[in-house]
């Protein structure tokens, strides 16, 4: 699992970047700098949306702390069938057939033959977008 993480300082993060928030891979959608105080430095609130279960988490550490970032492998699949939510998928490159469930947002635009964008890390793969080619 460690060569899935890296290592990044705090004030480097910028909203859309992922980082990890109690252990769970989140896109920063909100981050809040306050000033240096008399006796510490300045400190950041980064909220994020968890990338799989879609949950709103918050982050407070130091400017200058260590925060841990997710590696993350954007893939192409093709979509063989879908059955109810979830949807069967062909990975483009490795030729992988898997199960996913589809997200609440993409459940009308996710249709047998089109191709979809997934976002892979920590062991986990999840929808993110349909590719119109």
């Amino acid at each position: 699992m460690s060569d899935e993480i890296e290592h990044v300082i705090m004030k480097e993060i910028r909203s859309g970047r992922f980082l990890l928030i109690d252990g769970e891979p989140c896109r920063a959608v909100e981050i809040d700098v306050s000033a240096p105080g008399k006796h510490g430095s300045a400190k950041m609130r980064i909220t994020g949306i968890g990338v799989f279960d879609g949950k709103k988490r918050t982050l407070l550490k130091p400017a200058d702390a260590y925060v841990d970032v997710p590696i993350i492998t954007k893939r192409r699949a093709q979509v063989v069938s879908v059955t109810g939510e979830n949807a069967q998928l062909m990975d483009s490159e490795t030729y992988e057939v898997f199960e996913l469930p589809v997200p609440e947002e993409l459940r009308g635009s996710v249709t047998a033959g089109i191709s979809v964008e997934l976002i892979e890390t920590m062991g986990k793969k999840t929808i993110t977008r349909t590719i119109n080619e």
